[in-house]
């Protein structure tokens, strides 16, 4: 059974700290072994990469097939019924539409010194993007990370997919087809992030690496920022849905489990002002474990993680929220739009009954790479702006440098630094000359 808080408990805030403060995932100590696979890689290549994918996906390359072949993608895309390609056809599309939205616009103007400032967005010339292969290999994570590179501008995009024992899935590479992705690995772990990061004989380099990937990708990922950028690092998945009681308590145990089957560590959180509601839901959930496919994941997840709490108003609940400061956040109340907006932090925000966060996984539109682990409170999701950088231009003219140049030297001589200020003071000399 999940843990059940009351706010009028006197030991509430004892035990909501508790829970924002738990450990959910099992995180072993594989620095040292990932730090040994990125520099094996970087010293050998492709070698290296060859050797690792066979050890650990038991699968034989050589330096012509690591990466799929044109004919080899389109065989795959060919099996794959059109029943899911319209439906992955029709996420693209939606994905895609949402983005492009995303996109920001340059600006330039003169201030009234009358100095022209302003910016310029352009993308990262070359993304990676990891894709996690065996049972978690999920064809919307393609679609999610490679549209709004494409849409971004991003001039060369590589895809890095496992393919344990030879076996892919057909349904990733569709979706690597209408992302614009021609470029797919079959390779996977801490050595395919190296290989994106540091290049290879055969792999070029990345400016930046996006994608979920179990705890050698994260270490992988966290040890190459710098070298190159990275989306986030994230942690097991979660859900928090706030409800009244005018609710099917189905509806929201189906929700709460929609989450707990991704991960043993995934946590689903239920917040209501309804105890009757708070019981009817938590049986609905044991209700419906008896059955779900995916039970022996979600069953430990609700168990040792799940939580439900009973408060005293919406209000209450939207304080708590901005607390757990969630990665989905469903709103099934009577007016979700007057309860948004007291919620301040959260990935993604899922209003009224009538729209599950499963529906933000695949369909929606919004990107669901998004902040775990409380990270909602200073990230947000992946986005178009996460592919693109922005470079600020200025140009001075010679009545602009006039007016503003003074306090520059001002400041380089109280910082020490004598040729900042001369750079400002040769060419303030030569107008005033002119002027003379």
């Amino acid at each position: 059974m999940p843990q059940f808080l009351n706010t009028n408990d006197a030991d509430f805030d004892t035990r909501f700290a508790a829970l924002l403060e738990m450990k959910r995932e099992d995180a072993p100590d594989v620095d040292d072994t990932v730090a040994a696979i990125i520099a094996d890689v970087r010293a050998r290549g492709d070698a290296a990469v060859i050797e690792l994918t066979a050890k650990f996906d038991r699968l034989s390359l050589t330096p012509e097939t690591l990466a799929f072949t044109p004919e080899e993608i389109a065989s795959a895309i060919g099996q794959v019924p059109a029943v899911e390609r319209d439906a992955l056809e029709l996420a693209a599309e939606r994905i895609r539409a949402y983005h492009v939205r995303q996109r920001p616009e340059d600006a330039r103007w003169t201030d009234p010194d009358g100095a022209e400032l302003g910016w310029r967005w352009g993308p990262v010339s070359a993304a990676g993007l990891y894709v996690p292969g065996g049972l978690a290999s999920y064809p919307s994570s393609v679609l999610m990370n490679a549209i709004p590179a494409q849409v971004a501008g991003v001039g060369r995009l590589t895809i890095c997919a496992p393919t344990p024992d030879g076996i892919s899935n057909p349904l990733v590479l569709l979706a690597a087809h209408l992302s614009g992705v021609d470029t797919i690995y079959r390779i996977g772990g801490a050595q395919a992030i190296a290989a994106m990061a540091y290049g290879t004989g055969t792999i070029a380099p990345v400016d930046k690496i996006t994608g979920p990937g179990n705890a050698f990708v994260a270490a992988a990922k966290r040890r190459v920022f710098g070298k190159v950028g990275i989306d986030m690092i994230a942690g097991p998945s979660e859900i928090l849905v706030i409800a009244d009681a005018d609710n099917d308590p189905d509806w929201i145990a189906t929700d709460l489990l929609s989450q707990a089957e991704h991960d043993e560590s995934a946590q689903s959180i239920l917040i209501t002002d309804d105890a009757d509601f708070a019981q009817a839901v938590a049986r609905a959930v044991e209700a419906q474990l008896q059955t779900l496919p995916r039970a022996a994941i979600a069953g430990p997840s609700w168990r040792d993680f799940g939580a439900i709490i009973t408060c005293s108003d919406l209000s209450e609940a939207a304080t708590l929220s901005d607390r757990i400061a969630p990665e989905h956040l469903e709103l099934c109340v009577a007016d979700p739009e007057a309860l948004f907006a007291k919620i301040t932090h959260a990935g993604a925000v899922f209003l009224g009954q009538w729209t599950p966060e499963a529906i933000g996984d695949y369909i929606g539109g919004p990107n669901h790479v998004l902040p775990t682990a409380r990270s909602a409170r200073f990230s947000s999701g992946l986005n178009v702006l996460d592919f693109m950088k922005r470079t600020t231009v200025a140009r001075m003219t010679p009545a602009a440098l006039k007016a503003i140049g003074p306090a520059a030297e001002v400041l380089a001589a109280s910082e020490g630094l004598g040729a900042h200020g001369a750079s400002v003071a040769a060419r303030l000399a030569r107008l005033n000359a002119d002027e003379g």
